[in-house]
């Protein structure tokens, strides 16, 4: 079981808006339309074969950035980490996000492992 490359990086912003300029007129990125509705403001850019996730959150919200690992198979290492006893969340299966396991380091920083519908 092997990790197929970095799906995404996901970094908190103060203003969406103001971040998609910045990330789509200086660095070239392009703006996906397949993000769904989280309930908070932010975008999903192209970065080359990778991806960025822009999430806004407001004075004295927690931020909560991570970065993402393309898995093939969601279901292998869900098994993989209750194996090792590690803590885990399996998310519901989001159209355009695809399945998605998320836990932390021993550090505290947020891993998601995503197998994309594509």
């Amino acid at each position: 079981m092997t990790f197929s490359g970095l799906h995404h990086v996901a970094i908190s912003v103060d203003d969406v808006d103001t971040a998609i300029a910045f990330y789509t007129e200086v660095l070239g990125c392009t703006v996906r339309t397949d993000r769904p509705d989280f309930g908070f403001p932010g975008a999903w850019l192209d970065a080359g074969a990778q991806q960025i996730h822009l999430m806004q959150f407001g004075p004295g919200e927690q931020a909560r950035g991570h970065f993402a690992l393309r898995v093939d198979s969601t279901g292998a290492w869900h098994e993989r980490l209750d194996g090792h006893g590690v803590a885990h969340q399996v998310a519901d299966h989001v159209v355009g996000a695809g399945h998605q396991i998320f836990l932390h380091d021993p550090a505290g920083n947020q891993i998601e492992l995503n197998e994309p519908d594509q």
